[in-house]
């Protein structure tokens, strides 16, 4: 099910069950971190401990210091059955951080002079943006990366265990979710609001494949990340599986029901296939943030920043959208940036300060979707967890 943020105050039980994610709930009250609490890797054993006494079934985290030091801790178990422990860099769906990657070759083509931000969808897509009321003439790639093009999402997707194990299998080439989308008018004229649509995403990974005349997987993979070299990073394409070692990914759909959903191609497999691991996930965030993936042009764009709607300023106070990068608030002061994911089970929150100099990452393999207290209380625990990392070292910090 795509989880489209709108949505989540209306519908959190319905939207947020199993596919791509958008923002998360704010963060929890910071605790003390740094010389007046924890030392940083005690404290992130405490939030993923505290994560998984929700009842999430396994959580993994890592957080990387300006001077390179590591912390490292799991909690819970990755397998409900055999009790296997989670491993500390284990294999999960990347879903809709890699939004971010999408964008990174955006504006590494824009800055080779191959495409401008303020080119329009029809330009490069001709007719694909059409009826009820869209217009691609009309929506610049600019607006499609900040998710102000007004384009509906209407991603497929599955709220039952039943609708799971119906669907888990199916596959949706990108111009079939455009056409989705367009079955319905804009949710407001391009540029006038905001609103998370995953459909935005798969017309640039269409203008991508357009302007290079590659897929857009195999540009990511040529200009991101074999020059990091992020050799755990892979796009899986219309595998249900992951390599291993991964935990099991596990939704929870109401009392008693807890499901393993590990084995399922992602609804849009062409931008959303990509598994990856906590250490990958700070590697690429760090880099990026240092400059080392973009001109220093291209970079402040991307941190151009507009406010998120009025319902998602509940889930994040403070946050506002840049270029598929979001920036939120620090307890301790300032702002990291970020964009997590979940899909399939795997929820993902991420976070690297302005720089590069400290980042953080915890994936947890069980998705709490059957009612908005349990998203929120995980949401919130898993943002509280990043909070305490990035502000690790600041004196006083609460």
């Amino acid at each position: 099910m795509a989880l489209g943020v709108a949505t989540l105050l209306a519908a959190q039980a319905a939207t947020a069950v199993a596919r791509p994610a958008g923002p998360a709930g704010p963060a929890g009250p910071a605790g003390p971190a740094g010389p007046t609490g924890p030392a940083p890797g005690e404290r992130l054993r405490q939030d993923t401990e505290a994560i998984h006494a929700l009842g999430v079934s396994g959580v993994q985290a890592r957080a990387i210091a300006p001077d390179g030091r590591q912390s490292v801790a799991t909690s819970g178990t990755a397998d409900l059955n055999t009790g296997r422990p989670v491993p500390s860099d284990g294999y999960f769906r990347m879903a809709s951080t890699s939004k971010t990657l999408v964008a990174t070759v955006v504006l590494q083509l824009e800055a080779e002079g191959e495409l401008s931000l303020d080119d329009t969808v029809d330009h490069w897509l001709p007719g694909v943006v059409r009826g009820n009321g869209n217009d691609g003439g009309r929506i610049t790639l600019r607006q499609l990366l900040q998710h102000t093009s007004g384009i509906h999402d209407d991603l497929p997707g599955y709220t039952t265990p039943g609708e799971y194990y119906q669907q888990r299998h199916d596959i949706h080439g990108p111009e079939g979710l455009v056409a989705r989308a367009m079955a319905h008018a804009p949710d407001f004229p391009p540029g006038e609001g905001w609103a998370y649509s995953n459909t935005g995403y798969v017309l640039l990974g269409m203008v991508i494949q357009k302007a290079t005349g590659h897929p857009a997987h195999q540009e990511i993979e040529h200009r991101v990340l074999r020059p990091l070299g992020l050799d755990r990073t892979r796009w899986m394409g219309t595998s249900p599986t992951l390599p291993r070692p991964h935990a099991k990914a596990y939704q929870l759909f109401g009392p008693g029901s807890v499901v393993d959903v590990t084995d399922q191609i992602p609804v849009d497999h062409e931008n959303l296939s990509w598994v990856t691991t906590t250490r990958d996930e700070n590697r690429f965030l760090r880099a990026l943030l240092a400059g080392r993936l973009l001109p220093p042009r291209q970079l402040a764009e991307m941190k151009r920043t507009v406010p998120v709607s009025a319902e998602v300023q509940r889930l994040w106070p403070g946050g506002r959208y840049g270029l598929g990068l979001v920036e939120r608030p620090l307890s301790c002061g300032g702002t990291y940036w970020s964009h997590e994911g979940g899909d399939g089970g795997y929820i993902t929150l991420n976070g690297v300060t302005d720089g590069g100099g400290r980042s953080a990452v915890v994936s947890m393999s069980e998705a709490r979707g059957d009612t908005p207290e349990h998203i929120l209380d995980q949401e919130n625990a898993a943002s509280a967890l990043i909070d305490h990392a990035l502000c690790a070292g600041s004196p006083g910090t609460r």
